[in-house]
């Protein structure tokens, strides 16, 4: 009878990834959900889904908000037409390493935990991707040549580069990459060299210019409603886990940044820091694309930038 109720008593959570299952965000992810079965006795028992096997990743923050499922983990740039502090991490070139992405984390996380609060979702941690490079099927020397490339875009910010560059957006989830490269819908795109390498994209592609734009971030989100029926114990087990989680995350994007880029050389890419025309011209789109940014996000965006310049 005791085992009995202690089963009636677990609860099942299903956490939606957008990413394979062999990508360290999802591998992070996976650790994180064994920590919470383990950690809470089996009272709640979470179940991992990664490379947009239950949700698609533009479907994941939703199904959070609205209970269809309780957990799940979303790039929240996908969201900036929602609120743009939600693309804060994805304004090119104003954090273009690890040290300083971390610090415009800080800025930033007290006004993305209230955004999300107001859409019924709770943060429960962060972790960076490694800094973004442009990929392209052919060589590419400046801003000029890339004119009417088609490129994969997966949020305002790719698609606003896109456009700025006089290339054509096309907009592509992580999981369909492969087949898109591969079939011509699109010859280019700006990712880290992680999503490169678990896509093995130099089956199509042949060129990585490592211009560190910015490192985007995937959040662990819980829906609010959940986190606030889940008991004090089981609350500080799951917070504990978060905490290891992002540090762990944060540690193997970093450690993958370098293994990725010499796995994108051995499948026969050039890897390569991009020409001086090329920076020169994206610098300018940066500046162009940071403004934009701030005039979108008004105070609450110009506090945040202000913030983590003051941490510079």
């Amino acid at each position: 009878m005791a085992l009995g109720a202690t089963a009636a008593a677990a609860e099942k959570w299903d956490l939606p990834m957008a990413y394979s299952g062999s990508n360290f965000h999802s591998v992070t992810g996976a650790e994180f959900a064994a920590c919470i079965t383990s950690g809470t006795g089996g009272e709640i028992e979470v179940t991992t889904h990664p490379g947009g096997s239950l949700f698609k990743g533009s479907d994941i923050k939703r199904a959070i908000q609205t209970g269809q499922v309780p957990i799940g983990e979303r790039l929240l740039s996908g969201h900036q037409n929602e609120n743009a502090l939600f693309g804060v991490d994805s304004v090119p070139f104003l954090a273009t390493s690890f040290d300083d992405a971390g610090k415009l984390w800080t800025a930033a996380k007290p006004a993305l935990e209230k955004v999300l609060s107001e859409q019924n979702l709770t943060m429960l941690y962060s972790v960076p991707w490694p800094p973004q490079g442009l990929y392209f099927k052919d060589e590419v020397n400046s801003v000029a040549e890339m004119e009417g490339i088609k490129f994969r875009s997966y949020n305002n910010a790719t698609a606003r580069l896109a456009e700025l560059t006089g290339m054509l957006p096309v907009s592509i989830e992580a999981a369909e990459i492969s087949q898109a490269f591969a079939t011509g819908v699109a010859d280019s795109m700006i990712s880290s060299a992680a999503t490169g390498y678990d896509r093995k994209v130099w089956e199509s592609l042949g060129y990585f210019y490592a211009v560190d734009a910015w490192l985007p971030r995937n959040y662990m989100l819980v829906n609010s409603d959940v986190w606030s029926g889940v008991s004090d114990k089981n609350r500080a087990v799951i917070t504990a886990c978060a905490a290891t989680a992002e540090a762990a995350g944060l540690q193997r994007s970093m450690d993958y940044t370098n293994f990725t880029l010499d796995g994108l050389r051995e499948g026969g890419m050039s890897v390569e820091k991009g020409s001086d025309q090329m920076n020169a011209d994206l610098r300018e789109i940066g500046v162009t694309m940071t403004a934009e940014w701030l005039e979108a996000a008004g105070d609450e965006g110009k506090a945040v930038v202000d913030a983590f310049k003051a941490m510079q």
